[in-house]
């Protein structure tokens, strides 16, 4: 007779336990400061000259939208101008434990991107660091919100993070 009891006191627990820690998985509140971002935008700026670009006028355009479960936010993007022509696919979230916005792209240049990400303010400020043979670049991403469905963004790299060069600058509007 105990046996009997047990077995479905046991099942109603781990059911209990499981729902319960199925509640807890929602995304964390700072995700909302993203929805900013949702939405289709087409940027344009200017890649500036230098040793791994002629320079010249790029575009993009970019989709983007919440992924089901509402913790991260995909950004489907096509670009073309000085670099070529290509597609890219982003993923921003955040990551409760270091407090930081995250952000990861993958594009069909063969480049991967991983930076973390604060807001202050009006200003979003990306960090990352890539690998390029020997030598490790940082790099620092600024985008400034000018108003609901514009923001500014420039990107500048450095070798040792103190001083930094802009590799391209523009701006994005929202549709």
């Amino acid at each position: 007779m105990k046996t009997r009891f047990t077995l479905p006191l046991c099942v109603t627990i781990s059911l209990c336990l499981a729902f319960s820690a199925y509640a807890q998985l929602q995304p964390a509140p700072e995700l909302k400061k993203l929805n900013y971002f949702a939405g289709t935008w087409d940027a344009e700026g200017e890649i500036k000259a230098g040793p791994l670009s002629p320079g010249g006028k790029f575009t993009d355009s970019n989709r983007v939208a919440w992924m089901e479960g509402g913790f991260f936010l995909v950004t489907h993007s096509e670009f073309s101008g000085a670099m070529g022509h290509g597609v890219e696919t982003a993923y921003m979230g955040y990551d409760g434990e270091s407090k930081m916005y995250t952000y990861d792209s993958f594009n069909s240049l063969g480049e991967a991107d991983h930076a973390q990400g604060r807001l202050d303010g009006d200003t979003w400020t990306w960090l990352s660091e890539t690998t390029m043979g020997p030598q490790t670049v940082k790099g620092r991403l600024t985008m400034k919100v000018v108003s609901p469905t514009a923001y500014k963004f420039k990107f500048e790299t450095s070798p040792d993070g103190a001083t930094w060069t802009t590799v391209l600058e523009g701006h994005d509007t929202k549709k």
